[in-house]
């Protein structure tokens, strides 16, 4: 393993150096909707995705342009960049992440600078004054690539450091909810008034460990102090200095909490062996009271939940930070995210085409169609409101297949895209990531609790991002 890793830092150094820089084509197609096949590798797909779904189908309709969808298999998802880079052998479009650099060394990737001044009128549009944030570096300013987070950012729904289940908060006459002295009483006094559920023990707080260590206590304890998330460093809002995240003064207060909460018998022990599916198991079974990962982790269990008529079990998210002297900074607004997203590689049959194409997704009627699908089949206008029908909500809330099968979101993921906060030239939300769904979704037991707060939305529980002060 090691000569074969050696030999191909070897091999991308050697082309690295020998490469000349990568130069756009003369004759193009560009300005025709002549059918033509882009390859497009995703570093961050996990599943085949062919382009016959509808809305595949009528993005082919309206640019004439088919996409070969590549994406890691078999755990290479770290090894098919340099691989790539060793070999020369490069689809025409590829989305790439943490590799970004690496292609540009490599002089793998063009220049897009020339072709979004030429064919790139949306583009423009799309990213307006963030698009300087594209630019490569101070050394080398151009283009390479076109990022796909946080443009026009709305954040509409959060997660919380930690959930809490809303049949505690009831039965507790919904008490403050703020700092983790506030969660832990909570847990206590209902774990002590109730020391089983459905005829198990209850369990006060579980986690799944040691693999997503890094989210549930890393970033925690960075959330718990009113830091947001920049990866391995907390940045100074006033001085703008950096520091080594599990370095700085006050990022140990979450984990003494959890030990005092492990030594109070109100933290899961099986939360170092558990595997994911176990912790699934567990939260589905209705006898964890507070939870601290992700959304998307508890989607199972939450159907579960409901399913089994427990939607008093589910959670919800609270803003709880470590002591009054912090506020949750859930809502905090970084701006453009860069450092990834969409290029153009030097092998491109026809680049001021695939830029065309590009452009063109980020029109408003792409994004449209990819966010919402075809209109009179995924959605209606009524009054100059896109509607999403009962029927069809339901298909979008309870099919695990609903992108697939109808395209829509399918094609969101890699491809420059508005966020949620952009409202469209027919004073529409762009995306269907909008307050009027999110609270369209809520089950009648979380409206309850939004009540009780005084709350519509969970977001109005946590301070917005224009208080933060960065």
């Amino acid at each position: 393993m090691k000569r074969q890793t050696l030999f191909l830092m070897v091999c991308v150094l050697l082309v690295a150096g020998c490469s000349k820089k990568p130069t756009v084509s003369v004759t193009t197609t560009a300005g025709t909707k002549e059918p033509i096949t882009f390859t497009f590798y995703d570093v961050e797909g996990n599943a085949d995705k062919p382009w016959s779904d509808p809305v595949a189908l009528k993005i082919k309709e309206a640019t004439g342009v088919t996409i070969v969808y590549q994406h890691p298999v078999g755990g290479e998802n770290l090894e098919q960049i340099p691989l790539m880079i060793a070999s020369g052998d490069y689809p025409d479009l590829i989305h790439v992440t943490f590799d970004l650099p690496s292609m540009i060394d490599a002089q793998a990737l063009i220049p897009l600078d020339d072709l979004i001044e030429k064919r790139g009128e949306h583009i423009k549009a799309l990213y307006g004054d963030q698009m300087g944030r594209n630019r490569n570096s101070l050394a080398d300013p151009q283009i390479y690539a076109l990022g796909h987070d946080d443009v026009h950012r709305g954040k509409w729904d959060v997660t919380g450091n930690l959930q809490i289940q809303h049949a505690v908060l009831k039965d507790l006459g919904y008490p403050k909810m703020e700092t983790l002295d506030d969660i832990e009483k909570a847990l206590k006094a209902y774990k002590e008034k109730y020391p089983t559920i459905n005829g198990q023990p209850t369990l006060g707080l579980s986690f799944v460990m040691p693999f997503w260590w890094l989210l549930q206590v890393g970033n925690a304890s960075m959330f718990m102090i009113g830091q947001p998330d920049n990866g391995e460093w907390i940045i100074e809002s006033d001085t703008l200095n950096a520091y080594y995240k599990y370095l700085y003064p006050g990022m140990d207060i979450y984990s003494r909490w959890l030990n005092k909460m492990y030594n109070e018998g109100l933290f899961d022990p099986e939360s170092f062996t558990q595997t994911f599916d176990e912790y699934t198991a567990k939260i589905a079974s209705g006898r964890v009271l507070a939870v601290s990962c992700p959304s998307q982790w508890l989607l199972q269990a939450r159907q579960s939940l409901i399913n089994d008529g427990m939607p008093e079990r589910t959670y919800a998210p609270m803003p709880i930070v470590a002591s009054s002297d912090y506020q949750s900074a859930e809502l905090f607004d970084p701006g453009f995210s860069v450092g990834w997203g969409i290029s153009i590689t030097k092998n491109c049959k026809d680049p001021e085409r695939a830029l065309e194409f590009i452009d063109w997704l980020c029109s408003e009627e792409a994004q449209v169609l990819l966010y919402w699908g075809i209109e009179g089949v995924n959605y209606t206008v009524e009054n100059g409101k896109r509607i999403v029908s009962d029927a069809e909500f339901q298909r979008y809330l309870t099919d695990p297949d609903y992108p697939k099968t109808t395209g829509v979101t399918q094609w969101t993921a890699a491809f420059p895209a508005f966020c949620p906060g952009y409202i469209d030239s027919t004073g529409n939300f762009i995306t269907t990531r909008n307050p009027d769904i999110i609270k369209r979704n809520y089950l009648d037991v979380e409206k309850e609790t939004l009540a009780a707060y005084g709350a519509q939305m969970w977001t109005d529980l946590y301070p917005p991002a224009e208080t933060l002060g960065r």
